[in-house]
């Protein structure tokens, strides 16, 4: 098969030139050579790579945990609990990071509940709550979550 230049791939799925440049600079994707006038050129399973890349982004893996999955991928002798421990890792982040975004929802909601939207925003009871030494917005969304 022919060997695909930076444009050709990029154009092939759907990633900026320069997206690729970074994933280069990244070690994620590698060109097998170069033109003599400095051309990158890919081989054609490059760009089933870069759908990995992708769909992993899509699940929340960082470059960092896509950079590792990729490592297991491309050593068929490592074990799969390797993968697996991975995935479950990030599923305890997300579960974590929606924990975070409900409390500051409720958090939201707490103060949104203060306003009536009328008048003055020196008489604005967010801009107050927002201003004070204490947080009585948390309080209020933990109030509300107990209660």
């Amino acid at each position: 098969m022919p060997k695909l230049t930076i444009g050709k791939l990029a154009a092939e799925t759907g990633h900026a030139v320069e997206t690729l440049r970074y994933y280069e600079r990244r070690g994620l994707i590698v060109p097998e050579q170069r033109t003599p006038s400095g051309y990158r050129l890919y081989q054609p399973n490059t760009a089933r790579r870069l759908h990995f890349i992708r769909r992993a982004k899509d699940l929340g893996f960082c470059l960092e945990e896509i950079a590792e999955l990729l490592s297991l991928s491309d050593q068929p002798e490592k074990r799969a609990a390797e993968v697996k421990a991975l995935v479950r890792s990030k599923i305890a982040d997300i579960d974590t990071r929606i924990r975070d975004l409900q409390r500051m929802r409720e958090g939201l909601a707490a103060i949104d509940g203060l306003c009536h939207g009328t008048g003055s925003t020196a008489e604005c009871p967010i801009l107050a709550a927002l201003n004070s030494e204490e947080a009585p917005f948390t309080t209020l969304a933990t109030e509300r979550s107990e209660g």
